[in-house]
């Protein structure tokens, strides 16, 4: 709507009453106002309460922060939390309230009622609105009862969790309204909680028991806090809580609270377990087809890991823009440069090594010291730091309890995924079909026509290529350096023992298996202790299998 001011000498300009068509222009002017919802600028008085904070004095600021927060503007929550972040400014030279972020040396500067740009300023020509630390507690519970009513869930479930840690008659009141009309049952959940906690902390024995009862296995750590408050001793050694039927609901209470505990910390143990187990998958898959295939014990193995986590890293370099796509990249681009190193590997030092497999150890063995050196000379010693996507970055949260990181969830999935896709093209391609002939009799295989050397020199890129890859997993849960490789080569050497020799599934569930139990041990004996641990029970495990879990057939279990 366009309003067209009027001159001071017009504006003051008596209608002639002679003049009908003035008076009906004037009223159709009202009618239209009227029509439209115009109202005045200050009519909620907002403005006016805005403009009076550089001269309140601050024994008065908190009530003048409650009568701001009832104004009925939506720009009000906005407000109280600029002031509450320390944005909020007023221009000295006018008392402008403006909200100032800070720009080089100075400040940018945006109208805080209009939202206007005005531009860039001295920080001598601003003054900030101070705020106490009780004055934030306040904006805190203000802002939380304003989110309420938002029609955003997390900003409701942020707004009741705010308030269980401030709780007032008032606000619980409007979680009581809120709780008749609430639809999301995660909302309702903490809703009821803070409900139950307040009538925890009431008189009403009848509430009090009601409200444990409530809380019974709740996760929640106010919950917990709460209920073993009430088996707490004064320095006399009398209960805080006086009524023993309370203390006794909250012990049971807690107990059950406890059992839960457990139970999340245990599938959180899993979790960890299953993406240590995945990455040692990838690690060791391509080492199992290798040795299956060929009898080659590649110690370079964990060098090829370390050139597909430092390609994760170029390619970031090269699209810093686009960081969210860079793995989509990077993950053929590793497994083919990982690939192609292997298969020259092959070509040009395995291959005269055949049948002898400590020759072959030891020749790795120094070429994944040539690998380390030549990283250290191309990127430095130091340690570089891979960026994560922003859809890989934070946690799934199952409960208070339970929370699961992103990252380490894509990269199970990640890993299953590339053994599914291994096991197709052993099963359903020439190359496959191949492979499983070289790797049962090779003798026959050639036999029967199967170039065994280009089997072998395609098994091992293959195999260096999966390397790569779980390079670029591994460069999302770590540093990228030049001994990446180290810290799992033996494990992978262990996978491969443990799952059988040249078998895929052995390879499967022998790492995760082995990621799990890794995880379980460490609580209870340590990081290195646990390592130990684990190679001893395989030490032992292998002089009743020798062959593993899953022994494999053909030439490899023959020799």
């Amino acid at each position: 709507m366009k309003i067209i001011m009027l001159k001071p000498s017009e504006a003051t300009k008596p209608v002639s009453l002679w003049k009908p068509w003035s008076l009906l222009t004037s009223g159709l002017w009202v009618f239209a106002l009227i029509l439209t919802g115009f109202t005045p600028a200050h009519a909620d008085g907002f403005a006016d309460e805005v403009n009076r904070l550089p001269t309140v004095p601050m024994a008065e600021m908190e009530q003048t922060i409650g009568r701001l927060a009832h104004v009925q503007n939506p720009k009000v929550a906005e407000m109280l939390q600029a002031m509450h972040d320390g944005r909020l400014f007023y221009v000295k030279a006018s008392g402008r309230m403006v909200f100032a972020d800070t720009k080089d040396d100075g400040f940018k500067l945006t109208d805080a009622l209009s939202g206007e740009a005005l531009g860039v300023a001295d920080r001598f020509e601003i003054k900030k609105i101070a705020v106490t630390n009780a004055l934030r507690t306040v904006l805190d519970r203000e802002i939380a009862l304003l989110e309420l009513n938002s029609t955003d869930v997390r900003l409701r479930m942020k707004s009741v969790k705010s308030v269980i840690q401030n709780p007032t008659p008032e606000a619980m009141a409007l979680l009581a309204k809120q709780r008749e009309i609430e639809k999301d049952g995660g909302v309702l959940e903490a809703i009821n909680v803070a409900l139950a906690l307040a009538d925890l902390s009431g008189k009403d024995k009848a509430l009090r028991g009601k409200a444990i009862r409530l809380l019974e296995g709740n996760l929640n750590q106010d919950v917990r806090n709460r209920l073993s408050a009430l088996q707490e001793k004064t320095d006399t050694g009398e209960y805080v809580e006086g009524d023993s039927e309370i203390r006794n609901l909250a012990a049971v209470a807690l107990k059950k609270i406890e059992y839960k505990l457990e139970l999340n910390h245990l599938a959180e143990t899993l979790f960890f377990g299953l993406s240590l187990g995945a990455v040692l998958v990838l690690a060791a898959i391509g080492l199992a087809i290798t040795f299956g295939v060929m009898g080659v014990i590649n110690m370079a193995h964990g060098e090829l890991m370390m050139l597909g986590a430092y390609t994760t890293y170029v390619v970031q370099l090269m699209m810093p823009n686009a960081i969210d796509y860079s793995l989509f990249v990077a993950i053929p681009a590793a497994f083919v440069i990982t690939a192609l190193v292997g298969i020259g590997i092959e070509r040009g030092i395995i291959r005269f090594l055949y049948g002898r497999p400590l020759e072959t150890l030891l020749a790795t063995f120094g070429l994944s010291l040539i690998l380390q050196q030549l990283v250290r000379s191309i990127f430095s010693p130091l340690n570089r730091s891979v960026s994560t996507p922003t859809w890989m970055s934070g946690s799934l949260e199952i409960n208070s309890a339970l929370t699961l990181t992103l990252n380490r969830f894509y990269i199970i999935l990640f890993g299953l995924l590339v053994f599914w896709g291994l096991l197709m093209v052993l099963k359903r391609t020439r190359l496959g079909l191949e492979v499983r002939a070289v790797a049962q009799n090779r003798a026959m295989a050639k036999a029967m026509g199967i170039r065994t050397d280009w089997v072998d020199a395609m098994t091992f890129g293959l195999g260096s290529g999966i390397a790569g890859v779980a390079g670029v997993a591994l460069s999302q849960l770590t540093n990228v350096g030049p001994n990446l490789g180290q810290a799992y080569i033996v494990d992978s050497f262990m996978v491969v023992v443990f799952g059988g020799v040249g078998n895929l599934w052995g390879t499967l569930v022998g790492g995760l298996t082995l990621g799990v139990a890794d995880k379980i041990l460490e609580p209870y004996a340590g990081t290195v202790l646990a390592k130990i641990l684990m190679l001893l029970f395989i030490i032992l495990f292998i002089q009743k299998r020798p062959r593993g879990l899953f022994p494999q057939k053909g030439r490899a279990a023959e020799g």
